[in-house]
């Protein structure tokens, strides 16, 4: 009976974990490709507008910076799953044991400071800072720049799309607010199923809600995040008033980013070495909680 629940519940965590990776890269080229029509058949608006050379030009430079962004997007992600900020294959050396270190005993050994488990993950993670379910991986010492790069690029590239969809509210609105406009707006869903709309509008409706729910959304995680690394804090630090590893603005984002963090959000291929291991930390204060 034990094998047979273990051979059924094992497909069915793998899909619950690979959902949201699958549902984040639907919605992400959804959009791209939404707002690549938007730009090379929609825009500009006027008629005679759209033969000119400056319409041409103009198109080329806003799928360039759409195809950054998404590049961008898709490379930091990819880099951010792969790499690993677990314990595993790194010596701690335990004999060098100081203030903050603990014993994990699920991983049944010592674990350094700002170091915890993670029972997704099952393994301890290096200066860990959550669990990011939408890519079932922990975020921690060396996947940090590239999930706050990703982040960062996402919130550029919704910004960017919420203002390309301007034109599909102004369309949606244009015959005032009604009934009718509101319902397509707020439950598309339930417009296309009683057919009171075409798929090709309750596209173009859903993914333009879809671009501003996104947009509030990441733009929170992101200013959070944000705030936490100026004040050199990790997410499960953050209810805590002391400040032990805060090392200045310049260096707190350095100890995240790395020593190029004022170019490495252009490209994940541009090398930032992390000026630490993610054992060993510069401190400012003590790390035993205040009696």
């Amino acid at each position: 009976m034990v094998s047979v629940v273990t051979r059924f519940a094992t497909p069915t965590e793998l899909f619950c974990k690979l959902m949201p990776i699958i549902l984040n890269t639907v919605l992400v080229f959804s959009i791209t490709a939404e707002v690549s029509y938007l730009v090379i058949v929609e825009a500009p608006l006027e008629p005679e507008q759209k033969k000119t050379e400056w319409s041409t030009i103009w198109k080329a430079i806003h799928l360039f910076s759409q195809y950054f962004m998404l590049g961008n997007i898709t490379w930091n992600a990819w880099l951010f799953v792969k790499t690993t900020p677990s314990i595993r294959g790194v010596f701690l050396g335990g004999e060098a044991m100081g203030q903050g270190w603990r014993y994990c005993y699920a991983c049944e050994t010592h674990t350094p400071p700002r170091c915890s488990h993670c029972y997704d993950c099952n393994v301890c993670v290096l200066r860990r800072d959550h669990h990011c379910v939408f890519f079932n991986q922990c975020v921690g010492f060396r996947n940090y720049r590239y999930f706050f790069c990703c982040l960062l690029h996402m919130w550029a590239g919704l910004l960017y799309a919420v203002v390309m969809n301007a034109e599909v509210f102004i369309v949606i609105l244009k015959e005032g607010v009604t009934l009718h406009s509101i319902m397509l707006l707020l439950v598309p869903w339930i417009m296309l199923v009683s057919g009171q709309v075409t798929a090709r509008a309750f596209a173009f409706a859903f993914i333009a809600d879809t671009c501003v729910v996104g947009f509030l959304l990441v733009a929170g995680f992101l200013f959070f995040h944000i705030a936490l690394m100026l004040r050199g804090q990790t997410t499960r630090e953050w209810h805590s008033s002391r400040r032990p590893y805060n090392l200045g603005t310049v260096n707190n984002v350095a100890e995240c980013l790395g020593s190029r963090w004022y170019l490495c959000w252009l490209c994940p291929l541009i090398p930032s070495p992390l000026p630490g291991d993610g054992i060993h930390f510069k401190v400012t204060g003590s790390l035993e909680p205040v009696r």
